[in-house]
């Protein structure tokens, strides 16, 4: 497997971490729905882990296909390493 960069392991944990908390906020806002500043966290949240992931996916590739992610050309899906195999 080829050599990444740290700042692939860097990208891909904050990454990790913000779904971490957005998992968390969803569970929570399923029982207390009206709490405003939870719903502005879970937003807050999900605007960093877009930009984030835009970041990460302009200089590694795409993080998931099936039309979640725009690809590069050419096509390199293919290419590993996959997020989970690192």
């Amino acid at each position: 497997m080829k050599k990444l960069p740290k700042e692939y392991y860097t990208l891909l944990e904050e990454l990790q971490s913000l779904d971490f908390v957005i998992v968390e906020l969803n569970l929570y806002l399923d029982t207390h729905p009206d709490d405003q500043a939870a719903v502005e966290q879970y937003n807050a949240t999900v605007r960093s882990r877009k930009k984030v992931k835009r970041e990460f996916e302009k200089q590694f590739g795409p993080l998931t296909s099936f039309g979640y992610s725009y690809s590069p050309y050419p096509f390199h899906w293919k290419e590993a390493p996959w997020p989970w195999q690192v």
